[in-house]
């Protein structure tokens, strides 16, 4: 049981106190008045001796929810949003979506008309639970300045207990203005014992295993398991695929990491341990192998390990399955191969590492090619040579981060960021502005597609404003190409998938306050990055890219 300390003051300041004692240092926003009483009691803890609360403002309300999502992912302590009533609230809920679907923990408490003018007609009086609830781990009104601090503080706990996600809570304004008090905790979620049974079983299928690929998931970072899983790969030698912010939990060029052997791997496995990610359409629904590509002519036994019981697959048939803490998952699994014979994976690990090798060799064509107009893959074969190992690499377009996901290796967990499941446009600005803030001294870099940067480019304000300096990597094929491709293999046209040729985005922000370039030849796009790294400020590379290389999926997502 943690200490408690009592509080008071009006409802802003109990709902600041009980933030910053769950480790929050950032309050996301754009002025509204319905929640000026929270902008107050930030100022007051800037008043005083102790913690402090940054107020950091932006653009549009969308951009302050995805800060506060991506703040969650990289802390791994719940990001606040704060989004006055009705449209702030609703220009926030694709932010609280996607939070949702990738398990980031996040607390974003929304203004209210106020309760003693309910059904009147006020200003932007709006039920917004009800609207929230389905994309949500919760979400509820707090109707009384009593109700506050132990509302706030039900919330953040909420949010950052397995399963992560975020937690939505509103106050009326006349509530808000209102003085009550409180307990402030030390802040803490709760996490699950894993059964040892079913530990037990999946050491026995991973002992019989000839064949097993692991692969790693966001929740493996968001449940502090990344040293667990290093330390299960290293010591086993299972071969070992990582998506999503599992990216960096295996450094790149690490012998266990075969992710650009990933289709012989899946496709040849007799077992494949999903750890901390959904079987859903970026795994193929959990069916890997088959008649036709399996050397068995069998599919692959599937183990599902999840940190909570609701996260374990209820459609892919499933060979075992484990719920609860990762680290003691792993861990278990790892001390429970070890009790027997420990298995020889080498054949296996060997051939999937020459086919790593051949990828590589035939990626080198296209990261170094010269073509006109540019080849995406081209600015990867630029930039990942420049990324440093603390660098922190958000994506936020479609094809472009598609390559990305090819070429980038992050050499550190918790340095990747990318729409995850939910696939939402937009994300991009409001993850640099938390990447920032969260990683001050790190390299900071958004891969951005020209149609993603429509959604929020605005922002770039906020980086000036606020004196955060991040380079902006853009691959402009002046078309919507994750659209465009599939409409011309489906019908022999495209509509609506085209934009205006050649933008010179890098001028919208330089009039925002930022510096920038277009690039047009290939040769110029390492010397525009080194420029945009040296030089301190929010900076676009806006390249130039062929809008008929497009990425080669094998999945369009359904």
């Amino acid at each position: 049981m943690s200490e408690q300390s009592e509080i008071s003051g009006h409802s802003g300041e109990l709902a600041v106190h009980v933030a910053r004692a769950h480790g929050v240092e950032t309050m996301f926003t754009l002025s509204g008045a319905h929640v000026f009483p929270m902008y107050d009691g930030a100022v007051k803890l800037q008043d005083g001796d102790g913690p402090q609360m940054r107020l950091l403002d932006v653009r549009h309300e969308q951009t302050a929810a995805f800060a506060a999502e991506a703040t969650g992912k990289l802390t791994r302590v719940p990001g606040l949003a704060v989004l006055t009533a009705g449209p702030g609230v609703t220009n926030g809920i694709s932010a609280i979506a996607q939070a949702q679907f990738a398990g980031s923990p996040m607390v974003v408490v929304g203004g209210r008309a106020p309760q003693n003018r309910w059904g009147t007609g006020s200003l932007q009086e709006l039920d917004q639970p009800p609207i929230i609830a389905s994309v949500a781990k919760a979400a509820k009104t707090l109707m009384t300045a009593g109700d506050v601090a132990g509302g706030i503080d039900e919330a953040f706990t909420l949010a950052r207990s397995s399963h992560r996600g975020p937690v939505f809570v509103d106050v009326p304004m006349d509530a808000f203005f209102d003085s009550s008090t409180g307990a402030v905790g030390s802040g803490e979620g709760t996490r699950i014992e894993p059964d040892g049974d079913a530990i037990q079983a999946v050491a026995r299928l991973l002992a019989q295993a000839r064949r097993p690929v692991l692969i790693l998931g966001t929740d493996v970072w968001a449940d502090h398991a990344e040293a667990a899983a290093l330390r299960f790969v290293e010591d086993l030698g299972i071969p070992t695929l990582t998506n999503g912010m599992g990216r960096g939990l295996i450094p790149g060029g690490h012998p266990s990491l075969v992710t650009k052997a990933r289709g012989t791997a899946l496709s040849g496995a007799d077992l494949v341990v999903v750890v901390g990610t959904p079987l859903d359409f970026r795994l193929g629904y959990g069916a890997f192998g088959g008649p036709d590509k399996n050397p068995d002519g069998v599919f692959a036994k599937v183990v599902h390990i999840a940190d909570s019981p609701g996260q374990v697959s209820g459609h892919a048939e499933l060979a075992g399955s484990v719920a609860g803490d990762l680290t003691t998952v792993l861990d278990g699994l790892q001390a429970a191969i070890e009790r027997g014979d420990k298995p020889d994976w080498t054949d296996w690990a060997a051939g999937l590492r020459d086919q790593v090798t051949a990828a590589a060799e035939r990626d080198a064509q296209l990261l170094t090619a010269e073509a006109d107009p540019i080849h995406p893959a081209r600015i990867y074969g630029e930039l990942v040579p420049r990324l440093e190992d603390d660098s922190v690499v958000i994506g936020d377009g479609g094809d472009f981060v598609s390559f990305a996901g090819k070429y980038v290796e992050p050499k550190r967990p918790g340095g990747w960021l990318d729409p995850g499941p939910y696939g939402c446009l937009g994300a991009g600005l409001g993850a640099a502005i938390a990447a920032r803030i969260a990683r001050p001294s790190a390299q900071v870099t958004l891969l951005l597609g020209d149609g993603a940067a429509g959604f929020s480019l605005m922002d770039v304000d906020t980086l000036v404003r606020h004196d955060l300096p991040v380079v902006m990597v853009m691959g402009n094929n002046s078309a919507w190409g994750l659209e465009k491709g599939p409409m011309q293999m489906l019908y022999g046209y495209d509509v609506v998938a085209d934009l205006a040729q050649r933008t010179p985005y890098d001028e919208v922000v330089k009039a925002l306050g930022g510096a920038g370039e277009t690039v047009t030849d290939p040769k110029q796009i390492g010397p525009a990055l080194d420029r945009a790294y040296a030089s301190g400020v929010p900076y676009l590379v806006n390249v130039i890219t062929d809008v008929e290389a497009a990425y080669p999926r094998n999945t369009f997502g359904i």
